[in-house]
């Protein structure tokens, strides 16, 4: 599928130019919101993580709630892989190495925000470089030049100013990096763990107290059907995952509720 192209502005000649403003860059993700039915799933959903932000701020709720958000992403992300290890378990550092990979991601992640920021391609492979630490699999090396192109791509949208909503945003990077399959490993759990990064970094959930893994979790046969649409490139498949999105994203504001 691939983030979906926009109109690149006509060059004017050089003489004609004189007395108009250079020309604005495109912007590769603006009519994500022009989809239908995505802006007002978006609304509602941002309406959902807003409510339980609200609350967390009047609550003065510390930094134990992210701790925990993240711990409970955690496990559903490793479950949307296949693991079944209870939350309780993995707190008694018992998992697998799916589970494990899920739970080293979540205590690294919000670190490589800066990185994120800077160069989400050097981001994704540290994110790997962590995922696949002690497995036996390159970490954080890319074994798909399709895949690096991809994801290179992806960077360069990101990297361009946006009136996307930030929520339609952290859909298509997640998208983006699953279909890419750039690493050899763990591109699921690194795809969520990017969705938590760019959350933050858009403003939407500054704090990463959602869970939206659990959200993907609450909608899991919808969301592995959504990702392989577009993955296959097949017709609305982006509408339908960014719809997915929406849903996912305010059950995860549901699952946080408890956090606050």
């Amino acid at each position: 599928m691939g983030i979906p192209a926009t109109r690149t502005p006509v060059a004017r000649p050089a003489a004609a130019t004189r007395g108009y403003a250079a020309p604005v860059a495109a912007d590769p993700l603006l009519h994500l919101a022009e989809l239908d039915g995505v802006p007002s799933g978006m609304a509602a959903a941002r309406d959902a993580v807003d409510s339980l932000l609200r609350d967390r701020g009047l609550r003065r709720s510390g930094p134990g709630a992210t701790a925990e958000s993240l711990l409970r992403g955690a496990q559903a992300s490793a479950a949307l892989e296949g693991s079944d290890y209870e939350l309780e378990r993995l707190r008694d550092g018992v998992a697998d190495p799916t589970s494990a990979a899920a739970v080293r991601l979540s205590t690294h992640v919000l670190g490589l925000l800066p990185v994120w920021q800077r160069s989400p391609v050097q981001a994704l492979a540290r994110l790997h470089t962590v995922a696949a630490a002690g497995s036996g699999t390159a970490p954080g090396r890319p074994v798909s030049p399709a895949g690096v192109a991809r994801l290179r791509s992806l960077a360069g949208s990101l990297s361009t100013p946006t009136q996307a909503p930030g929520m339609a945003v952290a859909a298509i990077v997640h998208a983006e990096i699953i279909a890419a399959a750039a690493f050899e490993s763990y591109n699921g759990l690194i795809a969520r763990a990017a969705e938590r990064l760019t959350l933050v970094t858009t403003g939407v959930d500054p704090a990463s107290v959602i869970i939206p893994e659990a959200g993907h979790l609450a909608h899991g046969r919808q969301y592995q059907v959504c990702l392989r649409s577009y993955r296959d490139s097949e017709s609305s498949a982006l509408q339908r995952w960014l719809l997915h999105a929406a849903a996912a994203y305010s059950a995860g504001a549901e699952a946080a509720a408890d956090l606050i």
